[in-house]
């Protein structure tokens, strides 16, 4: 049931909170989703990328990445803005416009990543990367909309938190599964593309998805669409400074951790860096995961989301400070704990507020989907800085001290929101 309106179910609030099985299965489509997007960058490209050029190993994976996060800007929005759109009809038989695209993405990216495994140069492997990131950013582009499609305000935080877990949780498994289970990066691709299918598809095929009518289906203009992307700033600040403070802190974030495996292997010169690799992602998952449902609960009990915002963004910032000023093993692991107990927190939290300032329900995909560009476009410009300061500006000390400034920024923006306590 629904609160009562003129408007169809898929554009009135959700009343009535989503049971656990529902976020379960949610849970388990993320987890997919996540693993495709990041044991690739954290662990299989990196190998990958060495491979093939190891004299220039950092720009060609910061040009790998970079092109994938590019496509990624253009294709969550855009999915989302068709999604809003979208009255599927096969026969006497209506579908909701959401499950269709999430179910095609994940068959789609798992393909891609399939055959990423069997490239041997650079070109074809960021060709394969930026298909992957198209087909995974356009479920994810469904997948998110999902919580202001069916989950009440009141429970959105808890929801979140549970959400969030599987961004670092993900990793986790994606890595052992591709360095325990599964060995060499042919069979590590194939195994992540198969968990994708295996923890995506069920969600898509068993939970409910409410059916647009036609009544109310947006049109489909090109240019009017184009138009559309851009929210102004102006007629809804609040959505601006949603945005900006989380482009601000994915900068901080991509900056953290997309060398990760490098600064192990050249900054602390770590005996076995992908098996630290491995135990820094065990301590920052076990971190998160400590926070970020118990943050989303509290924020709910509370109704407030900004103060715990800006004390992730401290928190965080801290931990990227240690690894500035003392690029150790042991700092590594304790940096890991702030950094995922932070990020915990910050994902729960920031999540169920941007919920709350969206425009406009006809456009929750798309709008989410824009909110996801300031989630993609830092990895773009995440190697663009990143591969200079490492390079020529210097080194690793500089780069988590830059990580620490801008996330602490992005967390203290949170308070010109004015619409959310």
């Amino acid at each position: 049931m629904r609160v009562d309106s003129p408007l169809p179910a898929a554009l009135t609030e959700p009343a009535v909170p989503v049971r656990r099985g529902w976020i379960v299965l949610f849970f388990s489509a993320n987890l997919g989703v996540w693993m495709a997007f990041f044991t690739p960058i954290q662990v299989l490209l990196p190998t990958q990328v060495e491979l093939i050029d190891p004299a220039n190993k950092e720009a060609m994976f910061g040009l790998v990445t970079g092109l994938g996060a590019l496509a990624a800007v253009v294709a969550n929005p855009l999915v989302g803005a068709l999604s809003d759109r979208t009255c599927l009809r096969i026969g006497d038989r209506e579908y909701g416009r959401r499950h269709v695209w999430t179910l095609l993405s994940a068959v789609l990216g798992a393909v891609s990543l399939a055959i990423l495994g069997q490239q041997r140069t650079i070109g074809g492997v960021a060709v394969c990367w930026v298909v992957a990131q198209i087909c995974f950013n356009a479920a994810l582009a469904t997948l998110t909309a999902a919580i202001p499609d069916r989950v009440p305000v009141e429970q959105r935080g808890r929801v979140s938190g549970w959400v969030g877990i599987p961004q670092s949780l993900g990793l986790v498994v994606g890595a052992v599964l591709v360095t325990a289970v599964f060995t060499g990066n042919v069979a590590g691709y194939l195994a992540v593309a198969a968990a994708v299918l295996v923890l995506a598809l069920p969600f898509a095929l068993v939970t409910p998805d409410d059916v647009l009518p036609r009544t109310h289906q947006p049109p489909l203009r090109p240019r009017a669409l184009l138009r559309s992307m851009w929210i102004s700033p102006r007629e809804h600040p609040d959505f601006a400074w949603a945005w900006g403070t989380r482009f601000l802190v994915q900068v901080g974030n991509a900056l953290g951790t997309l060398y990760l495996l490098y600064f192990l292997t050249d900054g602390v010169k770590y005996a076995d860096p992908e098996g630290g690799l491995l135990v820094l992602i065990l301590i920052y998952t076990a971190g998160m995961m400590t926070t970020a449902v118990t943050a989303g609960r509290l924020s709910d009990r509370s109704g407030r989301r900004k103060i715990f915002v800006i004390w992730s963004g401290v928190i965080m910032a801290v931990a990227a400070l240690l690894l500035a000023i003392w690029p150790s093993w042991p700092m590594a692991m304790v940096a890991a704990v702030l950094l995922g107990a932070g990020y915990g927190v910050y994902l729960a939290v920031d999540a169920a507020l941007i919920t709350q300032v969206l425009p406009r329900a006809t456009d929750r995909a798309k709008d989410l989907g824009v909110i996801n560009i300031a989630n993609s476009a830092p990895q773009v410009l995440g190697p663009a800085l990143s591969a200079p300061i490492v390079v020529h500006l210097g080194g690793y000390p500089t780069l988590y001290a830059l990580t620490a400034v801008v996330t602490l920024l992005g967390s203290v923006f949170v308070v010109r929101i004015r619409s959310v306590r």
